[in-house]
Order: C-alpha cells, then sequence, then structure tokens
C-alpha cells in the first residue's frame, strides 16, 4: 500500500470508529465508561506526544530551540482557538454558557456550535495523520491510534449534547458522522499540500504534539478531578499507564513491521 492509501484507510476508519463507537456508548447510557475512556485517552495522547511524535520531530530538526518554540505556540494557539470556541471539546463533563428552554433544550443552538467545532477539530486531525504517514507509516499508525483514543470520548460528548439539544438519536448520528468527513478531508489536503511543501511535515509533526499535550492537559485531564477518592484516582492512573503501554507496544510492532 502507498502512503494515500495509508493515510485514507486510517482516517476513514478514525471518524468512522469513533462515531460509530461513541454512538453505541452513548445510547446505551452508560456514563461511567466514558470516565474509562478518558482516562485511557489521556496515557495515548500523552504516550503518542513523548514517545514518538517529539523524538521524530527533534530527530529531524536543524534547530531543536525551533522544534520546541513550535510546540509551545502550537498549545497557546489552540488555548485561544479553543477560547474563541472555534475548537471546541466536551468530554462528558456539564456544558454551560447557553440558554436552555422549558423543554431542556436550547433548540439546536449548542449542538450547531458542536458540529461547527467538531469539523474542525476532525479537519486538522486529518492533517496531522497525513503529516504522520508522510514521515513514517510506524509514526502514522501510532498518531492515527492517539487521535481515535481521544475521538471516542470527545464524540461521546458531542452526542450527549446533541440529544440535548433537541435533536433525534438518528439525526445526531447522521450529522456526527457527516463531521467526520473533515478528518479524510483534511487528510487529503495535508497528503497534497505536504507533497508540494515537504519542509512542513516536521512543523506538522511539532504542532501534533502540542495538541496531543493540550487535549490531554487542559481538555481531559481536569475531567478526572471530579473524582478524587483514592480508588477513583488509582483507577485512572492506571488506565493513562494502560494508554502509554498500549501506544508504547504499537509503536514497538509498527517500527519492527
Amino acid at each position: 500500500m502507498g502512503t494515500l492509501s495509508y493515510i485514507l484507510g486510517a482516517s476513514i476508519v478514525g471518524g468512522l470508529l469513533s462515531v460509530v463507537f461513541a454512538a453505541a456508548v452513548s445510547f446505551a447510557a452508560r456514563p461511567q465508561w466514558v470516565s474509562i475512556l478518558i482516562s485511557f485517552a489521556i496515557g495515548a495522547l500523552l504516550g503518542a506526544s513523548f514517545l514518538e511524535v517529539l523524538p521524530h520531530a527533534f530527530g529531524n530538526a536543524e534547530n531543536l530551540q525551533i522544534v520546541s518554540a513550535t510546540v509551545l505556540g502550537g498549545i497557546l494557539a489552540f488555548f485561544v482557538l479553543e477560547k474563541l470556541v472555534l475548537w471546541r471539546h466536551f468530554h462528558g463533563d456539564e456544558y454551560e454558557g447557553h440558554e436552555h428552554h422549558a423543554d431542556g433544550s436550547d433548540h439546536g443552538r449548542s449542538g450547531l456550535m458542536i458540529l461547527i467545532g467538531d469539523a474542525f477539530h476532525n479537519f486538522v486531525d486529518g492533517v496531522l495523520i497525513a503529516a504522520a504517514f508522510m514521515e513514517s507509516p510506524a509514526l502514522g499508525v501510532v498518531t492515527a491510534t492517539a487521535v481515535i483514543a481521544h475521538e471516542i470520548p470527545q464524540e461521546i460528548g458531542d452526542f450527549l449534547i446533541l440529544l440535548h439539544s433537541g435533536y433525534s438519536k438518528a439525526r445526531a448520528f447522521a450529522l456526527n458522522l457527516l463531521s467526520s468527513v473533515a478528518m479524510v478531508v483534511g487528510a487529503l489536503g495535508g497528503y497534497f499540500a505536504l507533497q508540494a511543501v515537504a519542509g512542513w511535515i516536521n512543523t506538522l509533526l511539532a504542532l501534533a504534539a502540542a495538541s496531543m499535550i493540550y487535549v490531554a492537559v487542559a481538555d481531559l485531564i481536569p475531567s478526572l478531578h471530579r473524582r478524587p477518592a483514592l480508588g477513583a484516582t488509582a483507577q485512572q492512573v492506571l488506565l493513562i499507564g494502560l494508554g502509554v503501554a498500549t501506544i508504547w507496544l504499537i509503536g514497538r510492532l509498527a517500527h519492527g513491521a
């Protein structure tokens, strides 16, 4: 298989798998699963960033300070984007800041915002997957795995918001599936753009690491602090470690293939 085939396959499977799995969990009303998925996703994101993506970015760099500055700038940029509601994550926590009506919904306002933010987020994830596969198939597999790991709890949160906004289950599923197409668009766009400007690959790898670190630290970890009990904390640490170990194992298998 060529690089483009890998990129297309990973982006299609990533978008489809996360939406289908999230729908299954949301429709089964198993909110306790979300905390487990979030903890695992944190480990997967941090493991992919620090064990795979950053070592590749630093290994290819002519100037290590530029890579470090790109990661730092990326984290700050994602913070600003999220503040502007261009990039919106929701992972099963209480959603506030919108006016709700007597029937408990907000007549689709927060749902529409989620769809816009999710489509943008998926587009960027597609570009980052393309950059990783263009660096190496092994790095692409690890990056795609981390993306899928954090997409699932995010999509569960999106489903809950859409249902709360008055959407039917069928319509919520269809709209989330439609927004996942943005990942394929981003992957294709990233592939052809990086063919023309290959020098951007290392910059995008640094931004991919920044994205993973930001999502894990700013979006996901704070939600775990809502369960401060010793037993819950031990479970969270174990699952985060499992996420890191999974990425490490996938990386070893991918590099050995």
